[in-house]
């Protein structure tokens, strides 16, 4: 097992534009892959920014002007933006994955998405956010069981779980029961009580933690947005200051937290480091206690319609 140099991109979407965001993202991709990083990620929903108006605005008031342009700037899965995205996976050389807002191929309901690309520019990670906190939930269809799934690399195993699932313990724990060796943390959270959950999380899987957020002002908000000059200031109003970090599997910052400003954190990771560690203590292995707990992840995806439901797969148990 090969040690690899993490990026975590912390970066301003131009916001509501899918195309100039992912020439963004695909720019950044290359800088991050010219300086050797092998895995590079990016911030939660980044492709093409954050909703921050679920959390500012009333919750109908000028909701279906404002939903129409995320609508418009989304992106679908096998469309020319995921095709720029793959593209600058393989010009990098290394394993690219950005939080975006995805369409689905039906048209009807947006989802939080981590899309991860391969160095050969294949989709080999397709996270949808599970539980959409609070406002987010005006704009984001809740995810399912069959995106909850870790992917293999030179390097290590690798799972993403997106900003607020950090504190889903049920889901962490199927996380870890994949034997991942990194998890990804994309996110909309900041401060210093987020930084104390990507070191606890880091130390309690004995995993590697990736948190990446993005640095976004009023300013960034063009100025024909609807309702903007109610909702938002200049460049002292702070949508999201950052607070990207890269921590070790017994709790240690290895980078950052990197604050107000856009940059790319690097860090070296060893996954043969992360699995020694575990010989004091192991979520799944020696501590998870099998002859008393037990997890049942339904892992099928959500179904069309049916009439008959023993056609779908059963459930799957974690070990």
């Amino acid at each position: 097992m090969r040690t690899v140099l993490a990026a975590a991109v912390q970066a301003t979407p131009v916001f509501l534009d899918r195309e100039a965001t992912i020439e963004k993202a695909c720019r950044l991709a290359k800088e991050a892959g010219t300086n050797g990083a092998e895995l590079i990620v990016l911030p939660e929903a980044f492709v093409p920014g954050y909703p921050d108006w679920v959390w500012r605005s009333q919750p109908w008031k000028d909701a279906r002007a404002r939903y129409r342009l995320l609508l418009e700037a989304s992106v679908v899965v096998g469309s020319p933006a995921t095709e720029a995205l793959a593209g600058a996976a393989r010009e990098a050389s290394a394993y690219l994955c950005v939080g975006v807002n995805e369409l689905d191929e039906a048209g009807g309901t947006l989802y939080n998405t981590l899309l991860s690309f391969s160095p050969e520019g294949e989709i080999v990670g397709r996270h949808r956010k599970l539980m959409p906190t609070g406002g987010e939930r005006l704009v984001w269809g809740m995810g399912d069981g069959s995106t909850l799934a870790a992917f293999d690399t030179p390097f290590g195993r690798v799972g993403a779980l997106t900003c607020w699932e950090q504190y889903m313990p049920l889901a962490k724990y199927a996380m870890y029961a994949q034997g991942i060796d990194i998890l990804l943390a994309p996110t909309w959270d900041n401060g210093e009580n987020w930084i104390c959950t990507l070191r606890h999380n880091a130390r309690e899987g004995r995993v590697f933690v990736i948190g990446v957020g993005s640095v976004l002002r009023g300013s960034d908000v063009p100025k024909d947005f609807p309702g903007r000059d109610a909702l938002y200031g200049g460049d002292e109003d702070w949508m999201c200051p950052g607070w990207s970090a890269i921590v070790e599997p017994d709790g240690s910052l290895l980078a950052g937290p990197l604050k107000e400003q856009e940059g790319i954190l690097y860090a070296e990771l060893d996954a043969g480091a992360a699995r020694a560690s575990r010989i004091e203590f192991d979520p799944v292995g020696h501590y998870a206690r099998r002859d008393v707990f037990r997890l049942t992840v339904d892992t099928r995806p959500k179904p069309a319609v049916t009439s008959d439901p023993a056609s779908l797969d059963p459930p799957v148990e974690v070990p």
